[in-house]
């Protein structure tokens, strides 16, 4: 199995430069060969935003003690790396920032352990706060790159659109039931994510 993604590595570089663009462009119809690039400044940092599903059926069979594991894992890397983190939670009929954007500091379990389970998977409302989250960082920090994370069982047939402040998004399956639905990579596929398996980003 491949190392996972390291927060920080894989990122695309260039984003678009619109005045430049729109100057190639001028009355034509906006085409790949008008676009215009500026490159990223690495001193603009890496934000990795954390979408934690906690809801009911992330309880059985110690989906939200893996899906915590991935998260100290991944809290780990990115404060080896220096870059910020936040995180949003959500279950039932909530979804709530549990870490507002922040520079990575040293996290043990201990932080994460009393973050508890129940109630329905609200994968929409979910993502729709982690966008939220991901929008105004953008507004505060147009250089930032943007690291979505999403931990999920999948146990929900929400097919929400993919947050468009994100420049790369990793959907991570911590589902383990003896039939699985297999909807964290129907998911990755409609988003054109990246997919990963939670145990192999712990190992």
């Amino acid at each position: 199995m491949p190392r996972p993604a390291t927060p920080g590595a894989g990122v695309p570089g260039a984003r678009i430069h619109w005045p430049r663009t729109l100057a190639a462009k001028r009355q034509a119809r906006l085409a790949a060969e008008h676009l215009r690039h500026r490159r990223a400044d690495a001193r603009a940092g890496v934000l990795h935003c954390v979408a934690l599903d906690c809801s009911g059926s992330m309880t059985q069979g110690e989906q939200l003690a893996l899906a915590k594991g991935v998260l100290v894992r991944l809290l780990e890397r990115a404060y080896q790396s220096r870059a910020d983190v936040a995180l949003v939670c959500f279950a039932g009929r909530q979804a709530e920032i549990r870490l507002a954007p922040s520079r990575a500091r040293y996290w043990n379990a201990d932080w994460i352990r009393p973050i508890a389970g129940g109630g329905g998977t609200p994968l929409a409302l979910g993502v729709a706060r982690a966008g939220q989250l991901l929008a105004a960082q953008a507004r505060h920090r147009p250089m930032q790159r943007r690291w979505l994370w999403l931990l999920t069982d999948g146990r929900s047939s929400e097919l929400p659109p993919r947050p468009a402040w994100a420049d790369h998004v990793v959907v991570v399956d911590v589902e383990r039931r003896a039939v699985a639905l297999g909807r964290c990579r129907t998911l990755a596929l409609a988003w054109s994510a990246d997919y990963r398996d939670a145990a192999a980003l712990i190992e």
